[in-house]
């Protein structure tokens, strides 16, 4: 019985981020001015600071966060280095930036961060090669978005290696 209540509410909650996936889509669609130094949170970035990419245990098992417990992303449309994501897509997943060079905490791996420079010049994190992101309507610890297709690609959360996470 418990378990087809988790089942019942997750699904409930995937259907709800979808919701807000779209809305964020038709909003950011009238127009967006493009990703700012900030995390999904609102946290401005310091001036030459490196942003934490940290691990943390979550029902996909250990996965990447932000020092804030932000849930961090892959986009499979993504095939190298180079961001895909702008416009509307950004609204909804803001990129990981930074300033400085990013910093391993936890199980993470400093041998797989890096950098890629995206249009307009900001330093977005990757991982293992892969441009991260976060998910926009996702509080500390939440894990919404593993396995959601949108804006032609799927979302998947990555493990401490670089590789997505199981579905």
């Amino acid at each position: 019985m418990r378990i087809q209540q988790e089942r019942t509410n997750f699904v409930r909650m995937r259907s709800l981020a979808i919701a807000g996936l779209l809305a964020v889509a038709l909003v950011g669609a009238a127009g967006f001015g493009g990703p700012s130094f900030s995390s999904a949170k609102g946290g401005s970035l310091g001036k030459k600071s490196g942003t934490k990419i940290v691990t943390k245990s979550s029902v996909y098992g250990k996965m990447l966060f932000n020092k804030n417990r932000q849930a961090i992303y892959m986009f499979t449309r993504e095939r190298k280095k180079r961001s895909k994501c702008y416009g509307a897509c950004a609204a909804a997943w803001p990129p990981v930036l930074t300033r400085g060079k990013p910093k391993a905490r936890g199980k993470a791996k400093k041998r797989l961060l890096g950098t890629t420079r995206r249009k307009g010049g900001t330093k977005q994190v990757t991982y293992r090669g892969h441009p991260l992101y976060y998910y926009a309507h996702e509080g500390p610890g939440q894990v919404f978005c593993h396995n959601v297709f949108g804006f032609g690609g799927t979302w998947l959360v990555l493990k401490p290696n670089g590789r997505p996470a199981r579905t």
